[in-house]
């Protein structure tokens, strides 16, 4: 079960909603996009649904449609194809490295006309190596979509995450700032922001029913918006706790047979939103993470793995005709190995040592 924790400021914030009436996209939604934009050092951002709303919006927007293809990661979650396939683009997939992002070498080798845009996942919080990604979006003078879902706040040099391309993050409850549902997409371009809010709005410009395109309902609401914006407001801060806990587990965890351990690139900084580890198959009698996870359970720490398949592998893409079916080895190698171990910014330093001190009573 997912769970929010909801602060006291955001409980007075969805009071102040509720007395005013207006639960639909309102003020709150409003002082969100700013506070967002402000963090993410953007011109904009625009508040939608939810975040593959946020990617399929962008998408819309930049004009890619039928007849286009989108090159992104097969290491995500399948909102990220789904948004794709919503357009009637058709997906490709190049394959992770070892920091199980997207490989700029693997994405240059399957650029060819019809390419349209690049959409790399910034996985588990660490963003993907934009510098290289952004270098190849203007050489072939292709659309940049970050899959931010999962990164709030995460940096690359002293950029963060979102101001390269199009960024996109999620309000999902699990993630590091949580409203429920929701989502965020973040630009500089004036024209990319304005023709956004025309579109989440049934495609009406400012005037109700001057309707200027076809759109849709991808407004958020002043609810979600309201529980939301102290989180934004103390981002760094939780961030921050994120990274002591991740820093307790790569010093604790380091060196267990069996165990690798997460890559944080130089001048890549995650935001750890998931602290995933790989377990070596043949680990604990050859049942690798599954017994891993069995064992830790056992003591009362959760685990989870995302993902379990590499997308291009999952039934309903295989069968796609809009799916191209690319070679994506290390992908696959790593959903039969990732497991994510709990360092949230709502667990205390106890709880992360007895995280470390089970994985060790397990592997060690």
């Amino acid at each position: 079960m997912v769970q929010v924790v909801v602060s006291e400021r955001a409980r007075r914030l969805v009071n102040e909603a509720l007395d005013r009436g207006q639960l639909a996209q309102g003020p709150i939604v409003a002082e969100l996009e700013r506070a967002f934009a402000a963090v993410t050092g953007v011109g904009h951002c625009v508040a939608v649904s939810n975040g593959t709303v946020a990617l399929q919006a962008s998408l819309v927007a930049l004009g890619i449609g039928p007849g286009d293809e989108v090159i992104t990661s097969p290491l995500s979650f399948v909102a990220t194809a789904n948004a794709i396939l919503a357009t009637g683009a058709r997906v490709r997939f190049a394959d992770v490295g070892p920091d199980l992002t997207i490989d700029p070498d693997q994405v240059d080798d399957l650029i060819g006309p019809s390419t349209a845009a690049i959409l790399p996942v910034h996985l588990y919080g660490l963003p993907a190596d934009l510098d290289s990604l952004e270098a190849l979006a203007q050489r072939h003078g292709l659309a940049l979509v970050e899959d931010a879902a999962q990164a709030h706040g995460a940096r690359v040099g002293e950029r963060r995450v979102g101001s390269y391309g199009v960024g996109c993050f999620s309000l999902y409850g699990t993630k590091n700032v949580a409203a429920g549902e929701g989502g965020l997409v973040t630009t500089s371009d004036d024209s990319l922001d304005a023709l956004l809010r025309v579109l989440r709005n049934q495609g009406m410009g400012a005037r109700r029913y001057d309707y200027q395109a076809v759109g849709w309902n991808w407004r958020m609401t002043d609810l979600h918006a309201a529980i939301a914006l102290p989180q934004v407001e103390q981002l760094d801060q939780i961030n921050a706790v994120r990274e002591e806990h991740a820093a307790t587990l790569l010093a604790g965890l380091a060196g267990l047979p069996g165990l690798t351990l997460p890559l944080e690139p130089a001048g890549r900084r995650s935001v750890w939103h998931q602290f995933t580890v790989q377990v070596d198959p043949e680990v604990l009698g050859g049942e690798g993470r599954d017994a891993l996870a069995v064992a830790l359970g056992a003591r009362g720490v959760a685990s989870a793995v995302y993902y379990p398949d590499a997308l291009a592998d999952i039934a309903p893409l295989r069968a796609h005709p809009l799916v191209a079916h690319d070679d994506v080895p290390s992908a696959r190698a790593a959903a039969q190995r990732v497991l994510s171990l709990p360092v949230g910014h709502h667990l205390d330093d106890a709880q992360v040592e007895y995280v470390v001190h089970c994985v060790q009573e397990v592997l060690g």
